[in-house]
C-alpha cells in the first residue's frame, strides 16, 4: 500500500525523529517488577513534557488530536530509533484504559485519570481472562453484586499483566445475576489496593514475571466506578478492544521490520545462501504485515473482526522471525539474553489477545462468511 504523505507530514516525521534521537533512552528498560514501572514512569513523563504522550488522544483531554498518518509517522520513528517497548507497563493505560474512559466515561472520570495516565501517574492493568474464560471472554464468571451504592465483587482473573505493579485495573465481571454470554456484564475501574484483592505474579519460561493471577475476595467497589451504564459491559469492552485492534499496536507490529534488519545484520550471510533466503522472506512478510496494517487503518467501514488478520499474521511471523534468530545464533543463543529472552516470550503470541485457533475462526466466519465451527 502507497500513502501519500504532505509536507507538513514530513515535517512532523522530522521533528519526531529528532526528539526520539536526542531523548529516547540507549537501554532496554528492565522486564518486570518496580524497576520496570519506574522505568516506564521516566521514560513517559519526559514524552508527555515534550508532548509526546496520547498524541492521538483529542486535545480537551490532554492530547494533541493528531490524525492516523501522523500516528503513523511517529511509531516509524519511535521503532526506528529503538525506543522503549510499546508493550511495557503503561500500554494498557494509554491504549486502552484511557481512551475508552474518553469514549464512555463520566466527566468525573475522565477529570480524575486522563492526566494521570498522561504524566505516568497512574499505571493500569486488565482484568478479562479468566481460568477457562480466555479467548471465549463471554463465559466469565467473575461477579459483582449490586449491595447500596458498591458493587462486592467476588472471583479470579489470569494473565494480568502488570497487575502486581498495576495502582488501577479494567475489570470487567457479571454483574446481572443468571445472565448469561453478552448480558448483564459491567466494565468497571477497580482499585488495585483495595481490601480483599491478591495478587500471584507467574513467571513464564523466559524467566519474566509479568504475569499475575488475581484474587477478588469480597472486594467492595463504588458504583460510581462503571464505566457506561451498569450491566452494559460487552459494550464497553469491545471498545476497549477496538482501541487495541487499530493503532495501540502498530508499534509491535512495525518493530518486526526493525528485528530484521538487526538479524540480518547479525548473519553476514553471503548472498544466495539459504538464511539469505529465509531472512529475505521474512522482511518480505514484515512488509506485507506492514501493508496490511495500514490499509486496515484507513479501511472504510471497519469492522471489530479486522484485527483478527492482523493479530493472527503478527503472532505466526513473530515466531518465525525469533525461531530464524535461533537458527543463526546456535550455541551462541546461550549466552545471548536478549534474543533467547525474545524468543521464549514469542510462544506466547499465538496465545494472548485471542489463540491463533480463534483468531482463524473469526476470519473465516466474520470475514469470509463460511459456517460456524460446529461442537465436536
Amino acid at each position: 500500500m502507497q500513502l501519500d504523505f504532505t509536507q507538513d507530514d514530513e515535517a512532523f516525521r522530522v521533528s519526531a525523529r529528532e526528539w526520539l534521537l536526542a531523548n529516547a533512552p540507549r537501554k532496554r528498560g528492565p522486564l518486570d517488577g518496580q524497576s520496570a514501572r519506574a522505568f516506564a514512569q521516566a521514560w513517559l513523563s519526559q514524552c508527555h513534557k515534550d508532548g509526546w504522550s496520547g498524541i492521538g488522544w483529542p486535545k480537551e483531554y490532554g492530547g494533541r488530536g493528531l490524525p492516523t498518518e501522523k500516528i503513523i509517522l511517529w511509531y516509524e520513528e519511535y521503532v526506528r530509533a529503538r525506543a522503549p517497548s510499546v508493550l511495557d507497563c503503561t500500554f494498557v493505560s494509554l491504549n486502552h484504559a484511557g481512551p475508552t474512559l474518553i469514549a464512555c466515561g463520566t466527566d468525573e472520570q475522565k477529570a480524575y485519570h486522563l492526566r494521570r495516565i498522561l504524566v505516568g501517574d497512574s499505571i493500569w492493568c486488565q482484568g478479562f481472562s479468566e481460568p477457562g474464560s480466555g479467548s471465549d471472554l463471554a463465559s466469565l464468571t467473575t461477579t459483582g453484586l449490586v449491595d447500596g451504592d458498591h458493587l462486592v465483587v467476588n472471583g479470579q482473573k489470569i494473565w494480568t499483566s502488570y497487575a502486581d505493579i498495576a495502582d488501577f485495573q479494567e475489570l470487567l465481571i457479571r454483574t446481572e445475576p443468571g445472565s448469561k454470554r453478552h448480558k448483564g456484564l459491567s466494565w468497571v475501574i477497580c482499585d488495585m489496593k483495595s481490601e480483599g484483592i491478591t495478587v500471584r505474579p507467574i513467571k513464564n519460561m523466559a524467566g519474566a514475571t509479568h504475569f499475575a493471577q488475581v484474587f477478588y475476595d469480597n472486594v467492595r467497589i463504588p458504583l460510581s466506578n462503571v464505566v457506561g451504564m451498569l450491566h452494559d459491559g460487552w459494550r464497553v469492552a469491545m471498545t476497549t478492544l477496538g482501541f487495541e485492534r487499530k493503532t495501540a499496536a502498530m508499534g509491535l507490529q512495525l518493530e518486526l521490520s526493525i528485528k530484521i534488519e538487526d538479524l540480518i545484520a547479525l548473519a553476514e550471510c553471503p548472498p544466495g545462501s539459504a538464511i539469505g533466503k529465509q531472512l529475505a522472506e521474512l522482511r518480505a512478510e514484515a512488509a506485507a504485515l506492514r501493508a496490511m496494517t495500514y490499509r486496515t487503518l484507513f479501511k472504510d467501514p471497519v469492522t471489530a473482526s479486522d484485527g483478527s488478520l492482523m493479530r493472527l499474521y503478527f503472532a505466526e511471523l513473530s515466531q518465525r522471525i525469533h525461531r530464524a534468530a535461533m537458527d543463526i545464533l546456535g550455541a551462541d543463543a546461550l549466552t545471548d539474553s536478549t534474543w533467547t529472552h525474545d524468543y521464549l516470550e514469542s510462544y506466547s503470541e499465538t496465545i494472548a489477545g485471542g489463540t491463533a485457533e480463534i483468531q482463524r475462526n473469526i476470519i473465516a466466519e466474520r470475514i469470509l462468511g463460511l459456517p460456524r465451527e460446529q461442537p465436536a
